[in-house]
């Protein structure tokens, strides 16, 4: 029997342990199934990683449970908007303006240090959670929220931002849209 064949093997045999695990902390079957399919994934992307002799079941549970918290990070992050009201009073700003500020934030993510870019592309552009961001980078965590941190100080000092009110179009812009949805 292959390497290739006892990992698979190995895999499948943890799968009920899983699901019951996935159950207990989704307390949702159809997002526990999620849960383990995406484990099973990462595992098979990663199974060149895994330690021979070691203990499988405890790198699988453990990857099910990094999965399941930062899935939990990002649906803190979501809004539900079943009915469509926040999305209503949504507005849309003229894409010339924005087509410069992307060019501005461009050449001043050029400026940053290439760790600084790094991390900020792969929390902020990429998606990934801090966790991840880490492991690809082949740091710890708390380094890459560090770099992230000084990343976003950084572009501030660049783009010449002080607070949110330097987002998003000008007060005379802001006005006009604001207006027009409530009419």
């Amino acid at each position: 029997m292959s390497v290739y064949t006892g990992f698979r093997d190995d895999l499948l045999a943890t799968v009920p342990s899983l699901r019951a695990f996935a159950v207990s902390l989704a307390k949702n079957a159809d997002r526990a199934d999620d849960l383990v399919q995406e484990t099973l994934v990462k595992a098979w992307d990663k199974q060149k990683s895994f330690q021979p002799g070691t203990n499988l079941k405890a790198w699988l549970f453990t990857i099910l449970r990094n999965e399941f918290y930062s899935q939990m990070r990002k649906r803190k992050r979501e809004v539900e908007d079943g009915d469509g009201v926040i999305t209503g009073h949504l507005s849309v700003h003229p894409a010339q303006e924005g087509s410069v500020d992307l060019k501005d934030f461009r050449k001043a993510l050029e400026q940053l240090p290439e760790d600084q870019r790094e991390a900020i592309i792969l929390i902020g552009a990429s998606g990934f959670s801090y966790e991840e961001a880490a492991e690809i980078c082949g740091c710890a965590v708390g380094t890459i929220k560090s770099r992230v941190s000084r990343a976003r100080a950084r572009l501030q000092d660049i783009l010449g931002i002080s607070g949110e009110n330097d987002f998003g179009p000008d007060p005379i812009s802001a006005q006009i849209t604001n207006t027009a949805f409530l009419a």
